[in-house]
This record gives C-alpha cells, sequence and structure tokens, in this order.
C-alpha cells in the first residue's frame, strides 16, 4: 500500500515539476510586440487571463505547449516548441487562442498538430518583457537610412543576324565570265591574256560574295540586361529622442511618431 502511495506521489510530483518548468508568453502583437501575458500552468479558458483570442506570436520560453482556439483546449490545436513564434497567422492561430496547457515530455501526438519550427530566440531586442511598465518619450529628430544600390534586371527581345557561310557559285560564274570579257578588252598580245584570265579570278570572286548578305538569317534572342539604380527604401530609422532630460539614439526598423515607448531605464519597447 505505502509503495503505491509512494509511487502516485512521485509521478504527481512528477507532472507539477514538468508543468512549473514549463513557462510561454503570448503577446498582442506581432513581432513579440504589444501587450505581453506570461503563463506557467495550464489555463482552459484565457478570459481569466484578460487574453482571450488577442494572441499574435508567441515566445515558449520552456518545455512544449500546447494552444487551441476554443476554451477547454477543444477546437483546433497546435503544439509549440521551446523558440520564438514571430507570427502565428502562418499557422492560422492569429487572435484565436483560447485555451493553452503544458504538454507531457512523455505525451505523443500526431505530426499535424505540430507547429512550423520556431526561431531559436526572439529577434527582435525591443519587446515589451512581461508586466514591463512603459513610459512615453518624445521624439527629437528621424533620419531615414537607406540600403545600398539595387540591381535591377530585365529580359529584351534582340534581333540577332546569322551570315550564310555558303558561296553564291551563280554570282562567281557571272563574275568570272564578266570579268574575263573586260579584261580581254585591256592591253594586247600575251598582256590582253593574263588581263583575261585576271578579270576572271577577280569577276568571280567579287561575283562569289554577292548575295551573301541578302541570304543572311535573322532570329530572336533573349538577352539579360542589369543596373544598379539608387535604393529609395529605409533600411532603418536613425531616432534621436529625450526621456528624463537625457537624450538617446537607437535605430528602428518602422518609422515612429511623435513620441515612442520606453521603459523606465529609457530603452526603447515597441
Amino acid at each position: 500500500m505505502n509503495k503505491i502511495i509512494k509511487t502516485t506521489l512521485a509521478a504527481c510530483i512528477m507532472t507539477v515539476g514538468g508543468q512549473a518548468m514549463a513557462q510561454i508568453t503570448l503577446y498582442q502583437g506581432e513581432g513579440w510586440r504589444g501587450r505581453a501575458v506570461t503563463i506557467s500552468q495550464s489555463t482552459d479558458d484565457m478570459r481569466r487571463a484578460g487574453f482571450n483570442d488577442r494572441a499574435s506570436s508567441v515566445v515558449v520560453e520552456k518545455g512544449r505547449w500546447e494552444v487551441c482556439d476554443d476554451a477547454g483546449f477543444r477546437g483546433q490545436c497546435r503544439i509549440l516548441k521551446r523558440g520564438s513564434y514571430e507570427s502565428l497567422a502562418g499557422m492560422g492561430m492569429d487572435n484565436s487562442i483560447s485555451s493553452v496547457r503544458a504538454v507531457p515530455r512523455n505525451r505523443q501526438y500526431r505530426e499535424e498538430y505540430e507547429a512550423p519550427p520556431p526561431l531559436p530566440q526572439a529577434s527582435y531586442e525591443y519587446r515589451q518583457r512581461p508586466q514591463e511598465r512603459l513610459y512615453e518619450a518624445r521624439v527629437t529628430g528621424v533620419r531615414a537610412v537607406v540600403g545600398p544600390p539595387e540591381e535591377r534586371c530585365w529580359v529584351e527581345r534582340q534581333q540577332v543576324a546569322q551570315q550564310s557561310s555558303g558561296i553564291n557559285a551563280g554570282g562567281a560564274l557571272a563574275g568570272a565570265l564578266l570579268g574575263g570579257v573586260l579584261g580581254h578588252q585591256v592591253g594586247g598580245g600575251s598582256g590582253r591574256d593574263i588581263a583575261t584570265v585576271g578579270g576572271a579570278l577577280a569577276g568571280g570572286a567579287v561575283g562569289a560574295n554577292v548575295g551573301r548578305n541578302n541570304n543572311a538569317n535573322t532570329y530572336g534572342q533573349d538577352v539579360r540586361r542589369c543596373e544598379n539604380t539608387p535604393s529609395t527604401k529605409p533600411q532603418y530609422w536613425d531616432v534621436t529622442y529625450e526621456y528624463h532630460g537625457t537624450e538617446h539614439r537607437t535605430q528602428l526598423a518602422s518609422e515612429p511618431g511623435r513620441t515612442i515607448q520606453v521603459n523606465r531605464d529609457g530603452v526603447p519597447r515597441m
């Protein structure tokens, strides 16, 4: 009897310990922005946490978690592993999580329940931390920094003429006859014979080339051309802001308004 009690107690301790080791943080905006709620134990109805159907990004800090779009762990569910999920839209869970619970290590589940692989860690350093109080800081300067020149490429159609390599036999014969007649009329005696032969050879060479261009084949060919154009898209914004009488500078991925949110140390929180 005592052995059964001890075994049951050990199993309960392992289960509780496994859940205590699990932790998930839900963010209201994509990219780990906006209001955040951290949960370390199973919650069958997110309305109790004031966060029902509001999560757009998630960071699983410990363990594995099952998130469902209905209360009581019903409806469509996904298993999230340790890591950062910048957006829940791709898995169809954006603004729809209503219940969450830790997944025991030995629990088996179907592969289709598993969400896409997460990022190893949150890459957005300015995400709001759970229960972190925020303050408004006045923006005093904004400078957009554009990226390097962009290569623009296109394909255009170009006409290409392919020369015929064949000899115009008819032209060669006619040229030789005409050259021989003209050569025969030059000089006299042996000189006339030499001129006749020379005229025939020259006329044949000229006649052989007559009509070559007329027989050229023309066809279209795709040609790829590229050029570098100055970039007009800002790569980031260099922002100057004032908080508690001290000027701060930071780089943001999006253009700020008149104020930005910061924590008590003046670090931006977006």
